[in-house]
């Protein structure tokens, strides 16, 4: 019994021990928190934001051009399509170049038409309609357009313009220098404003927007007529909005 009450003394008193180091290794940690918790708010600090913009050429012509079919057999609808679209892009192909007149082929579909069910009848299949599209997009904007109206066969569905990268990138680069010039001044303003004798950046952030040069569809015009033969599609390129926000905060400095 004696042996036994000594191991359970034993056992009890190294609990203990562990409770009085865990308890110390927490107030250690609480200590060393503390000052962090403690310490008072950044002062002197003012948030502000800078923005600027400049309207960009669009230096990127798109045309989609679509064909359409109709027929009983959805076999020979689709055989109808093909035939089109595989003349028109052997054609468009010819003048392709790299980068200037990209020729690709778009979507491509082919779906039941039905007719009216008559009352207690499930609809039937009367025929089929497909549509078919190929896609002239590019840097050359009057060689796109001649070569949108050489196109037999087709009907303009869309036309639109865009930024292509290399503008866009120079446009963004030189935006945020000003917007950068702009937060700067600004912020050295508000310094002398409040009396202080400078600022110090505490954060930033830059963010970049772009807008226009969204596709948008036109009436649908036939280009397989013998008047429109090689007659260039009209076409007039827009400007696009590059913008760039600076926004951040500083610390104002005393004299």
């Amino acid at each position: 019994m004696l042996r036994h009450r000594i191991r359970m003394s034993s056992a009890a008193l190294a609990g203990l021990a562990g409770l009085l180091l865990a308890g110390a290794a927490g107030g250690a940690a609480a200590q060393a928190v503390a000052p962090t918790l403690l310490q008072p708010p950044p002062q002197n600090v003012v948030h502000l934001s800078a923005e600027a913009s400049r309207e960009v050429p669009q230096d990127l012509l798109g045309i989609t051009l679509a064909v359409l079919r109709e027929g009983n057999d959805a076999a020979a609808v689709q055989s109808q399509l093909r035939q089109v679209l595989d003349a028109a892009l052997a054609e468009a192909r010819k003048a392709a170049r790299p980068g200037q007149i990209e020729v690709r082929s778009g979507a491509f579909t082919l779906q039941p038409r039905y007719a009216s069910p008559k009352p207690g009848q499930p609809a039937t299949v009367s025929g089929w309609q497909g549509r078919a599209e190929l896609v002239l997009e590019g840097a050359d904007i009057a060689g796109i357009s001649q070569l949108a109206g050489r196109l037999s066969g087709l009907t303009v569905a869309r036309v639109g313009f865009a930024l292509s990268r290399a503008a866009r990138e120079q446009a963004e680069a030189e935006v945020a220098a000003q917007a950068i010039a702009r937060f700067k001044a600004r912020a050295e303003a508000y310094a002398r404003q409040f009396g202080f004798g400078g600022y110090s950046l505490r954060e930033v952030t830059v963010g970049g927007a772009e807008t226009g040069g969204l596709m948008q569809p036109l009436r649908a015009r036939v280009l397989a007529a013998p008047a429109l033969m090689d007659e260039a599609q009209p076409v007039e390129a827009g400007k696009t909005t590059v913008s760039v926000t600076v926004n951040g905060s500083v610390q104002l400095s005393p004299r």
